[in-house]
């Protein structure tokens, strides 16, 4: 018999011993009693998870209000289904224990700490918590504004912070030992895909010519970053030599408006809402987004050590899940303004609605007296794709980060956890991909993950081999 046998149904039997009527020892006594009056009879399946959650709880319920099922199909015959479950949804909260049995294990902590830098990358980090979605994953979540990713990288490591928004390439440099001692850490859900801009001065607005660029002076986020790795590939496909012909430093994205403004550097490939806010100031204008080199590159990402996954298994699932739900939510384009209104105060990004509306809709001021209309000009997708890992592993090697034999794929499923990702997506109703890899190209140049040695040697600029 079926554990979600309907309990409100005189005719069904709930208890796995004796029989329906609850007078016989068994169930093959009671068919043989003349008196039988009632008929024991399967049930059929609920068709719904929430439907079957509501079976389990309600059957326990019945169960020990009622001992003998004689009683229990009494009182239902006389009063009928829908009498009895008001009344004893009056004495027990059925809708709330169905919403716990539904949440399955407890969690093992509720109160967590998520470090983020207030850029736009980060928004369903940021948003899950004046929207919501934290809480409706039963987590109380407080999301803290941090100066740099170097102050994010060694408090999470530190445990000060459960885990953090991070650029996509740091839990594999910290994985690796790559700028930091190596600790096991994981990427489960990419944040944002796009989103990203090459800005310059307004005294270069006639320098569009990367080849023109020879002794510039550019800001990225992180030494770890795509920023730094699509910079870097952009100059050099122009022929310019990364590390000879121009200077690239690290700068906090908050202080990069002031350095341009200072005229410490002549331009950043930033993340936003860092462009907008150079177009909005006056200071500078977008020469290109970075999905006119790479369409659909993650950026930022949510991670945390290994340590946390596998010994806060449900919170992190929870943690996840509030996290791709939050993402799901704002990838469509009808909920921007709202997002925008949500995470533009000072606690969150400090900008401007209207500089954040305006990364986050698609349609901007260029800074050069147009205005753009780019409605994935920055786009959200959760999945971690194993080849996304692989493209920045060649990048990492490629300019020296890292030596030596490389295991691209082993490294890629360790950090970049896509099976996670697929089973979570799913359970928040979304449609994850039916692979872990697939195939791109950067700037017109196709990337297979399963020749990643084939990609570095093709390039006649780089560090290493």
């Amino acid at each position: 018999m079926s554990t979600f046998d309907n309990p409100f149904d005189p005719t069904r039997m709930l208890h796995s011993a004796g029989c329906s009527c609850g007078r016989h020892v068994s169930q093959a006594e009671h068919e043989r009693d003349a008196i039988r009056q009632l008929q024991c009879a399967p049930v059929e399946a609920p068709e719904t998870e929430e439907r079957r959650y509501e079976g389990v709880v309600a059957s326990a319920v019945m169960r020990a209000m009622f001992p003998k099922d004689v009683a229990r199909r009494a009182f239902l015959t006389s009063v009928g289904a829908s009498t009895a479950l008001a009344a004893i949804s009056q004495f027990f909260p059925l809708a709330t224990a169905t919403d716990v049995f539904a949440q399955g294990a407890p969690l093992e902590k509720k109160d967590l700490k998520v470090g983020f830098i207030p850029i736009t990358c980060a928004t369903p980090i940021i948003m899950a918590h004046p929207m919501g979605f934290y809480s409706k994953h039963g987590l109380n979540v407080e999301v803290i504004k941090t100066a740099g990713w170097a102050v994010i990288r060694d408090k999470t490591i530190n445990k000060e912070y459960d885990a953090a928004h991070m650029l996509s390439p740091m839990p594999l440099a910290i994985t690796m030992g790559a700028g930091s001692n190596a600790i096991p850490y994981t990427m489960p859900a990419v944040e944002n895909i796009n989103g990203q801009a090459i800005t310059l001065a307004m005294k270069h607005k006639d320098k569009r010519d990367p080849k023109s660029w020879k002794g510039f002076k550019f800001a990225v986020p992180f030494d770890y970053s795509m920023h730094n790795y699509l910079l870097r590939y952009y100059v050099a496909e122009a022929g310019l030599d990364p590390d000879q012909d121009i200077q690239i430093r690290a700068v906090p994205p908050p202080e990069m408006v002031a350095n341009l403004r200072a005229d410490n550097i002549d331009g950043f490939l930033a993340p936003d809402p860092v462009n907008q806010r150079a177009v909005y100031d006056g200071v500078g204008f977008i020469h290109m987004l970075s999905k006119e080199m790479w369409d659909g590159h993650p950026c930022c990402a949510f991670a945390a050590s290994r340590e946390f996954v596998t010994q806060m298994p449900n919170t992190y699932a929870a943690l996840l899940k509030a996290i791709i739900d939050a993402t799901a939510f704002a990838t469509k384009q009808e909920n921007r303004k709202q997002i925008a209104e949500a995470i533009a105060p000072a606690n969150y990004l400090n900008q401007p609605v209207t500089v954040v509306e305006q990364v986050l809709t698609g349609t901007f001021a260029d800074g050069l007296g147009k205005v753009q209309k780019v409605p994935d000009r920055i786009d959200f997708d959760p999945f971690p794709w194993e080849s996304f890992a692989v493209w920045i592993l060649t990048q990492m090697k490629r300019w020296g980060q890292i030596k030596g034999d490389v295991d691209y794929n082993g490294i890629a499923k360790q950090v970049f956890l896509a099976t996670d990702t697929t089973k979570l997506m799913k359970e928040v109703g979304l449609t994850p991909p039916t692979s872990t890899t697939k195939s791109f190209s950067v700037m017109g140049k196709p990337f297979d993950p399963a020749k990643p040695e084939e990609y570095l040697a093709s390039f006649k600029i780089k560090r290493s081999s």
